[in-house]
């Protein structure tokens, strides 16, 4: 007798059916139980409970901080994990109402979240001010301070965010709705990403993007398994396929999650005595709890989802352990982030004009030379680069492994194209970006127009559609979301030739004339949002020109020609007009960091007038090369349809034109 046959029998599921098995709280409530119970002794141990000698806002406020940041954080989770359950992970059967009962819950676990984010939100302020909330004035002070105290507005966009997705998450029921009550609640954790305590010291952006892959991944993971063992009742037959699809993401996350403690290692060690302090205890108890999931997650790959979820009770036993584990470290991060981290050594300028405004210290005089040997690694722009290369990658490897053909040249293309993007973003370019309008005009023009034209070729939507496998359950994967996006009537807007062309000048105007400049060049928000903008509006436009992937259907050639004529030559105006200009762009910045090696600021900007000018020569015979080639092909591929119509149909169509001919001929003699 085989050892599947020894096996217990599989208990029986209930399909979900309104009115049938109840959701299983117990499965959320015992994880918040558990990170409460880690959370209190924790934070005596670490001191981050402890009074403070000045400015002391009293017990409430220190332990209330505490206990609510596990509250919100594991709220949040849930939220997160079952929205993204109901969104693209879970499908529905006959009689089911799975994505409802996900979506009541989320809707729950969301009011608890907004709940909690509001209490940190009034807490929080006598945590800033040293006041205890019983304080006459309290609450007209927090009222006063809500909007001009950096962490109290993120706070208050946070808990706008979620008081938003409550009533989302109560109503959405369609894939799409719960796709965008999905987005949004990962939307509402990045304020957070912004107000913690890392991101206010050396390497803010680093900080940054550390705290967003964490709480991301968190969130996805911890939650999605919450929701899983919270729906175990109603899932029934679709278990196995909704483990396969969670354990994808819980890989991603755990690789997040260990990505964003190598990061803030970066920030937070100077030498080798930072690693026995209380901040590091917590990290490395940290570190053990992460290796403990990872043979959770293991056991969980080979003993269940490899045999295709015939077990739900083991399921439930072992999501019941790793929920635990997983409650303790929320718990610790929890206090962590309450806990004051080493003092790391600053920068010897860190009190000039430059790292105030920028958060960088002032880079070396400006040289030729410097265009190789500066760099500041932007790990946000790297790890997309990281990511975008890889998947490509995996894409070209299966296709060539079921030997299907694919260029070599394209995965070239590709990675020609984030390698330059990589270079813009945290090479020379911005290095020297962020304190000379020209060296920013370089990195701007490189983004909008050459990192674009070796992405377009590569051609990445198709190759997608070719590599991801379709659905067959009606629930919503990786090449679902892509066909929604790519042929939505809002990618069909955007790739018309004449609206990207408006959009590619357009920013231009919007962006330089404005105070978007200042913005991007003095908040961490304004720069990703820049670079963003610019490197989509540009592979918009010369997608809408070139593009070969699937989506709205092409204009003719000579048309498109026109288009981009008349798009780059308002760009060379727009070059001209800073090259002959006498006013001096976001003023206020540029004076204010007073670079000394950059004596003019106006000729410096004039220089980057001319750069914008200049660059935009190359990249328009290129594309006009590239349609030019695109017009000749399509008439290649009309003409070869054409002899094969004809040869299926003995020519029928010369044969009726001629025939045509010969009657008029006829008509005319007569």
């Amino acid at each position: 007798m085989s050892l599947r046959q020894a096996s217990p029998p599989v208990p029986p599921v209930q399909q979900g059916a309104p009115g049938g098995a109840a959701l299983r709280w117990t499965v959320p409530a015992t994880t918040l139980l558990t990170a409460l119970v880690v959370a209190v002794p924790a934070a005596a141990l670490s001191g981050a409970a402890a009074p403070l000698v000045l400015g002391d806002a009293g017990p409430v406020v220190r332990w209330g901080m505490v206990l609510l940041t596990v509250v919100h954080h594991l709220a949040a989770a849930l939220t997160v994990g079952l929205l993204v359950a109901a969104a693209f992970l879970v499908r529905e059967g006959r009689g089911t109402d799975r994505r409802g009962a996900a979506a009541r819950a989320a809707a729950l676990s969301a009011l608890l979240w907004a709940v909690s984010s509001a209490a940190i939100l009034v807490l929080g302020f006598g945590d800033l001010a040293g006041i205890p909330p019983g304080t006459p004035g309290y609450l007209s002070d927090l009222l006063a301070n809500l909007w001009g105290l950096e962490l109290m507005r993120l706070r208050l966009i946070e808990t706008v965010l979620v008081a938003l997705l409550v009533p989302l998450a109560a109503v959405a029921r369609t894939r799409g709705s719960l796709a965008w009550a999905a987005a949004l609640a990962l939307a509402a954790l990045l304020p957070l990403a912004y107000g913690g305590h890392a991101s206010g010291t050396d390497g803010h952006e680093t900080a940054v993007t550390a705290l967003a892959l964490h709480l991301v991944g968190m969130c996805v993971w911890v939650g999605g398994l919450m929701a899983l063992g919270l729906l175990l009742p109603l899932l029934g037959p679709a278990l196995p396929e909704t483990l396969r699809r969670y354990s994808v993401l819980a890989t991603w996350s755990y690789v997040a999650i260990g990505l964003s403690g190598l990061l803030f290692a970066l920030l937070t060690v100077d030498d080798l005595g930072d690693l026995t302090t209380a901040y590091w205890a917590l990290i490395w108890a940290k570190v053990l709890l992460l290796a403990v999931l990872g043979v959770f997650g293991a056991v969980q790959r080979r003993q269940i989802i490899a045999r295709g979820a015939d077990r739900p009770w083991l399921f439930g036993a072992l999501a019941a352990g790793e929920l635990a584990v997983m409650g303790a470290a929320v718990a610790l991060g929890a206090v962590l982030s309450r806990t004051p981290p080493p003092v790391v050594e600053s920068p010897t300028d860190a009190d000039t004009a430059v790292f105030a405004l920028t958060g960088y210290p002032l880079p070396p005089p400006w040289s030729t030379a410097r265009l190789l040997d500066v760099w500041q690694t932007n790990w946000l722009f790297l790890l997309v680069a990281l990511v975008a290369v890889g998947l490509y990658a995996a894409g070209c490897v299966r296709l060539w492994r079921r030997g299907d053909r694919w260029p070599w040249w394209r995965l070239l293309a590709w990675v020609l194209g984030w390698a330059l993007f990589v270079y813009v973003t945290s090479g020379a370019p911005a290095v020297y970006g962020r304190v000379m309008f020209s060296q920013h005009m370089m990195m701007h023009m490189a983004l909008m127009m050459g990192v674009p034209i070796f992405l377009v070729p590569a051609q990445a939507i198709t190759l997608a559609y070719r590599t991801l496998p379709a659905r067959r359950d009606k629930t919503l994967g990786p090449r679902e979301v892509l066909l929604a996006v790519v042929h939505s009537r809002w990618a069909a807007f955007v790739a018309n030739p004449l609206v990207a062309g408006v959009i590619f000048f357009g920013s231009l105007i919007g962006f330089y004339w404005t105070g978007l400049l200042e913005l991007a060049m003095t908040t961490h928000v304004g720069h990703v949002l820049m670079v963003a903008h610019f490197t989509l509006a540009g592979f918009a436009f010369v997608w809408a020109l070139v593009g070969q992937d699937p989506g709205p259907e092409k204009w003719p050639a000579p048309l498109r020609i026109l288009v981009l004529l008349g798009t780059l030559a308002a760009h060379a105006f727009f070059g001209l007009a800073l090259m002959q200009g006498s006013w001096l762009l976001a003023p206020g910045f540029y004076k204010a960091i007073e670079v000394p090696w950059v004596p003019d600021l106006l000729a410096d900007q004039q220089v980057g007038g001319a750069i914008a000018w200049g660059v935009g020569e190359l990249p328009t015979v290129v594309l006009v090369l590239m349609v030019m080639v695109d017009w000749m092909r399509r008439d290649e591929r009309e003409s070869a349809r054409s002899d094969r119509r004809a040869e299926r149909d003995d020519d029928a169509e010369l044969t009726a034109y001629n025939a045509h001919l010969q009657r008029l001929a006829e008509r005319s003699r007569r």
